[in-house]
């Protein structure tokens, strides 16, 4: 088995390197032909595979996406359709490939958009078993998804549709409330831009929304009426890690770790239990967890689970405070860019080293936030306009003196200021403190 993955990963790695020699759009039409071709997964074609899936009685498994996507490559194609354990759920399932998001019933697909991978595993009625796919990194999914964690997550999904429909109530909450469009083409930012289908007519690859322009949108959308963006929608589908919880991605929910001083090691977890129900929803996979906690109040509340340990199960109550998802890190999104875009005039920031702060006479516990980039183009180049430079270091931002990560400042400014709006920041440069003016954007 180890030299059948060596060798997969090498053959992987080979055509990943030739094919980022391809420009987008030949990569999209080639994954067409060679999808279509080999005829086991349905190509961009939902209708005919709820069809299907009623016709025939199996679960449908979708595979959500982006073409070409290099970081979660190593979950997709080759290793997935001809591991030896994955192919034979595979082929109890009517699988469907969705490469863009036009179109999208968002009543049903919802799930992190800034990941560009992720499965729903469902019933031809629309009811949803479970999710995968996570990621806490920019381009790094190790300890997040595993084949082995994949293979759980499908073989789960069809004990779950063994059992239905007498289970199906406490599947109910795996489907959520409808967003404020019922598909992404719909969103204000979108609508003038993209159709709901992908014109193979034209170019192709242009056509296409990719998940992270619907989080985009919907951001835009309160932003655009002046409003703050909800914390959901500033911290979706918290990690497990940001409660203290590090789940095993070769398991479907079970934690291989606890953080001391957490919710989760208040509550009790610990190394070694297999959650199975969360808020009353049987998990799949960490993806599952992440559907709870996105469901969760963020001003605070407490959330029951039942984990299986040594043989037996026991009831745990997890207690979350008021801005508990401010924990998680949201720098490593894609959102973050649109973040900057309208808060931070363009600039990238980062919190400040221990080895920087003694050198300018900075406090551990005083803000201190380096802008490691400045934005040259558009509306990414408001600081720079203004005066900002790479290098400052940003000790107040509209008076806060304790943002004292990069997320936090992100979060504050999406929350707190509107766009137009004139905001007075405070930076030391050269040793010497400055204050500059910054436009905020919509």
């Amino acid at each position: 088995m180890k030299v059948y993955i060596a060798l997969s990963l090498t053959l992987l790695l080979t055509s990943t390197v030739m094919g980022q020699n391809k420009t987008r759009e030949q990569q999209v039409r080639e994954d067409r032909e060679q999808v279509t071709a080999d005829g086991f997964w349905l190509y961009n074609d939902l209708p005919a595979a709820f069809a299907r899936a009623r016709e025939s009685g199996k679960p449908i498994l979708v595979g959500l996406r982006c073409i070409p996507c290099h970081e979660c490559v190593k979950l997709d194609d080759h290793l997935v359709d001809t591991h030896p354990v994955i192919r034979p759920l595979l082929e109890q399932f009517v699988c469907v490939r969705v490469v863009s998001t036009n179109g999208l019933d968002l009543s049903l697909f919802q799930y992190d958009t800034d990941q560009s991978f992720a499965m729903f595993m469902l019933n031809a009625d629309r009811t949803i078993y479970g999710r995968f796919g996570t990621r806490s990194h920019r381009t790094e999914w190790f300890g997040d998804v595993s084949l082995k964690g994949l293979a759980q997550a499908l073989q789960a999904a069809l004990d779950l549709h063994k059992d239905y429909p007498a289970n199906k109530h406490v599947l109910a909450a795996k489907t959520g409330e409808p967003l404020e469009f019922s598909s992404p083409e719909k969103y204000p930012a979108l609508k003038d831009r993209f159709t709901n289908s992908l014109n193979y007519r034209g170019e192709v690859a242009k056509s296409c929304i990719h998940c992270h322009q619907i989080g985009d949108a919907r951001r835009d959308f309160y932003r655009q009426q002046k409003k703050p963006i909800p914390e959901r929608l500033l911290y979706p589908y918290p990690h497990p890690k940001s409660i203290g919880l590090v789940l095993d991605p070769d398991q479907m929910a079970t934690v291989k770790s606890v953080t001391s001083d957490s919710p989760a090691a208040a509550a009790g977890f610990r190394a070694g239990d297999a959650i199975e129900l969360l808020d009353g929803q049987p998990l799949l996979s960490i993806a599952d967890v992440q559907w709870v906690l996105n469901d969760v109040d963020p001003t605070g509340t407490t959330v029951k689970a039942v984990v299986r340990r040594n043989n037996g199960n026991h009831e745990l109550t997890m207690a979350l405070p008021r801005g508990w998802r401010q924990a998680d890190d949201i720098t490593w999104r894609v959102s973050s860019w649109g973040l900057r875009r309208m808060t931070t005039g363009g600039m990238k920031l980062t919190t400040l080293s221990d080895e920087h702060r003694k050198e300018l006479n900075i406090g551990t516990r005083s803000m201190a936030l380096l802008a490691e980039h400045v934005g040259q183009y558009g509306q990414h180049a408001v600081a720079k306009r203004a005066g900002f430079l790479k290098g400052d270091v940003i000790v107040s931002y509209d008076g806060q003196t304790d943002l004292m990560t990069p997320g936090s400042l992100l979060a504050y400014g999406a929350r707190h200021t509107i766009p137009g709006q004139k905001i007075s920041v405070t930076l030391l440069r050269d040793g010497k403190k400055m204050n500059k003016q910054l436009t905020m954007q919509d």
